[in-house]
């Protein structure tokens, strides 16, 4: 035994491979010896339970009456007079961003990520907003209208 001792090898090695295990659990339980044990600490945060859900976001909108002055008056802001507003072309990224930031700060309704690449021309952002959008869904549509006797929704289940 006082070969292996310079080597590294303990008696408790020598006695595993003296009990026939086999290497695989021999050399398991050298790593589970040599993990490292961290302690950790754990901080108490006093903080109240948030109990009430945030009220959704409404994403109702209705096209206000002015709308056509409202985006004409922006596109002469930002990229100037022209006699023909509705055809100017919104190429420029910086122009098209800073428009499109003022008209949904102005009527409080963003144009989609979906529908960014679509809007070419003021025209385009024009036809989009006036399009009113309802938020609700197919069920509360479907119990809004005048359903037959036998069909009934039942929300509770």
């Amino acid at each position: 035994m006082a070969a292996f001792s310079g080597c590294g090898v303990t008696q408790r090695a020598l006695a595993w491979i003296a009990s026939g295990a086999p290497r695989r659990e021999f050399w398991s339980g050298f790593r589970k010896e040599k993990r490292p044990v961290v302690a950790e600490t754990v901080e108490e945060v006093k903080k109240e339970p948030i109990l009430v859900c945030p009220p959704l976001r409404s994403r109702t909108y209705i096209p206000p009456e002015d709308l056509q002055n409202r985006l004409e008056s922006c596109v002469k802001e930002i990229f100037g007079s022209s006699s023909n507003w509705q055809d100017i072309s919104l190429e420029d990224g910086h122009l098209k961003f800073s428009f499109l930031a003022r008209l949904a700060d102005d009527l409080g309704h963003t144009v989609p990520n979906s529908r960014l690449y679509q809007m070419c021309r003021v025209r385009d952002v024009l036809d989009f907003y006036n399009v009113p959008v309802q938020d609700r869904s197919k069920f509360d549509e479907l119990t809004a209208n005048n359903l037959p006797p036998n069909l009934k929704i039942t929300w509770g289940y």
